[in-house]
């Protein structure tokens, strides 16, 4: 088994030789890459600074001189990137250690994200005790606080290292084991699907549906993370098919909630010709944090504490018609095969007659802007149910089943 240590060798060499030895004494071959910018260390790298400047697209001695630390950083993060691409592409790595604080973590957030998701990856981190959205991304990164400053060995720091270096070693052990084992001859077609809370039942139906027609079912929670990833899973080539049942991170991205996914949700299947059948679940709220968090502008609005840490606001008919929209246009510009399916008894769980969200003149708003954007160029699936019942999510995976196998039945 092979680790990458990666560090920043000018102010981390102390940290990095000892997590390199305690990783040799338990069998691992270390390549040691540095990417420090600010002067030499006596600690020997395998891949030099000078070396991963140039991968960048630059020059060590010149960006020294320069005195741009940010625009430096953002050269060795890219230099660092493509030269681990390299290793993984032939084999050579089976997992990324890495070590810093805020400049060397953003290197080293580069670098994880050309792994691919299982291969081993571990950040022991100065920041990784607040918001590490920024560096973890849509990755399987693992963060380890390293509690106090990397700032050379003392009694905590070491314990922190110990434990690092033997995390991913163990895990790259494994990872170098997996590698060697036969694929699976009998290996089912993946599906991704998206699900909320308030769309779980659906999602379980549909899951199970898809199971006994031969599928293996990814779900994806959609906060906005989960959506993210889901759609770079999509474009790395890992799904037969995507049941987007749950598109609840549209209504954030279009209203200003925070479980937003941005703009590239909904694309991935739609630009790769992935088929996929896509639905309106959740498009009735928009999510918040506490209570008190909710911006004043909304004070007036349908709210329901859903926790302590989460409060769902009801969506207006105009901004349905606005989350309808953006979801229609997006779909619309599938490559491949796609059915929409529309709930009309409700879009979730509090979506339904007597439930705390039921608002029949918003789902109606969201639904018709939704085939509007369509404008004909998808097959749409009226049902009369709401999005938890189970003939709507059945009807939902067999048609996902039709798209992908290309043995289209009958139409729900």
């Amino acid at each position: 088994m092979a680790v990458l240590v990666v560090g920043t060798l000018d102010t981390k060499g102390a940290e990095v030789a000892f997590v390199r030895e305690r990783l040799e004494r338990d069998g691992a071959t270390v390549l040691v890459m540095d990417v420090g910018v600010l002067g030499s260390s006596d600690v020997p790298a395998d891949l030099g600074a000078a070396e991963v400047a140039t991968a960048g697209g630059g020059d060590l001695a010149a960006l020294r001189e320069a005195g741009d630390r940010g625009a430096a950083l953002r050269t060795m993060a890219h230099g660092a990137a493509t030269l681990t691409e390299g290793l993984v592409a032939r084999g050579e790595v089976d997992g990324v250690l890495g070590l810093g604080g805020s400049g060397g973590s953003s290197v080293v957030a580069e670098v994880v994200r050309v792994l691919p998701v299982g291969m081993p990856k571990l950040l022991v981190s100065t920041m990784a005790s607040g918001d590490v959205s920024a560096y973890v991304g849509e990755s399987d990164l693992t963060l380890m606080h390293s509690v106090v400053d990397l700032a050379g060995l003392n009694v905590i720091s070491r314990a922190v290292l110990r434990n690092a270096a033997a995390a991913v070693g163990a895990m790259a052990r494994a990872h170098a084991e997996a590698r060697t084992e036969a694929p699976d001859p009998g290996g089912r077609p993946l599906v991704a699907a998206t699900m909320f809370g308030v769309t779980t039942p659906a999602v379980e139906t549909a899951k199970a549906e898809l199971e006994s027609l031969g599928y293996d079912v990814v779900v994806f929670h959609a906060t906005g993370s989960g959506g993210r990833a889901m759609e770079a899973l999509v474009r790395s080539g890992f799904f037969a098919g995507v049941l987007d049942l749950t598109t609840t991170e549209i209504a954030d991205e279009v209203v200003g909630g925070v479980l937003s996914a941005g703009p590239g949700r909904l694309t991935g299947a739609a630009e790769l010709g992935v088929p996929q059948v896509v639905s309106l679940g959740a498009v009735d709220m928009v999510n918040f944090g506490p209570r008190d968090s909710v911006p004043p502008q909304f004070a007036d609005r349908t709210l329901l504490v859903h926790n302590d840490t989460v409060t769902l606001m009801r969506t207006t008919p105009d901004e349905a018609t606005r989350i309808g929209r953006t979801i229609g246009e997006r779909v619309a510009r599938s490559t491949g095969p796609v059915v929409a399916f529309v709930p009309t008894g409700g879009t979730s769980a509090i979506d339904v007659p007597d439930g705390p969200f039921w608002h029949p003149e918003a789902d109606t708003a969201a639904a018709a802007a939704f085939r509007e954007a369509l404008d004909g160029t998808v097959e749409v699936v009226d049902l009369d149910d709401d999005v938890n019942a189970p003939a709507f999510a059945r009807a939902m995976a067999q048609r996902l089943h039709g798209l992908i196998s290309g043995t289209e039945g009958d139409t729900p």
